[in-house]
């Protein structure tokens, strides 16, 4: 179950609004756009390649210890609050799409592109990248889309250092905002909207953000290869 999946899963049977209404931008562009900030880095948020080699730094190069820190500190960035006042640029830049969804959608793409990079995987190896967004999904939700024949590989399979070619990252950038927007617009989202807490743009609660963030980034962990 994917990072807004999970956020989504207790919506009950209220009527939410339409997916258009709540993030029209929310396409395989914006992944992109969102993708290059979370691994470069925007103001005061460091880039992906940053807080990896920190995590490893302190882990004494120890991947495990690393990755665990990686979780555990997105997870504490996920649930604390005034977070989206830090992003810098971000959130202004993609004015398309609604704070809180930008906001939680960069805290998991720089985890677990940090991850990878922890992991030994190019960060500008264009595979590497389209894993990191299938990761977004997590690894059920990945999984049964390969077995659809909705997507062309997994995490392990895009990363494995193959030449997938430009035709394959954008499928699989295009499916995973198209799966994304799919959680977005299902009825799930009530209990998101109905929520008036100040975090990711007042609606998701911390605990919800914190749970999501801790268990997609082991799924990004089990799933992204070592290079």
């Amino acid at each position: 179950m994917g990072v807004l999946s999970f956020l989504t899963k207790r919506g009950g049977r209220f009527a939410a609004p339409r997916i258009g209404k709540i993030a029209p931008g929310f396409t395989a562009g914006f992944l992109q756009k969102v993708l290059d900030r979370a691994v470069s880095g925007t103001g005061p948020f460091d880039s992906a390649a940053t807080v990896a080699d920190k995590a490893l730094a302190d882990a004494k190069g120890d991947v495990d210890e690393a990755v665990d820190a990686l979780v555990s500190s997105h997870t504490r960035l996920a649930g604390a609050q005034g977070f989206l006042t830090n992003i810098g640029g971000l959130v202004t830049a993609v004015v398309t799409v609604p704070a809180n969804v930008t906001g939680l959608v960069m805290v998991e793409l720089r985890l677990h592109a940090a991850i990878a990079k922890v992991h030994g995987l190019d960060l500008a190896d264009p595979g590497v990248r389209a894993a990191v967004l299938v990761t977004l999904l997590g690894h059920d939700e990945t999984e049964k889309l390969v077995r659809k024949k909705e997507l062309p590989g997994n995490a392990a399979w895009l990363a494995g250092g193959g030449d997938h070619g430009q035709e394959t990252i954008q499928r699989v950038s295009a499916q995973v905002a198209a799966t994304l927007v799919g959680f977005l617009g299902g009825k799930q989202l009530a209990s998101m909207i109905g929520k008036r807490v100040p975090l990711f743009g007042g609606v998701v609660g911390a605990a919800t953000d914190a749970r999501a963030t801790r268990r997609l980034g082991r799924d990004a962990a089990r799933d992204l290869p070592r290079g």
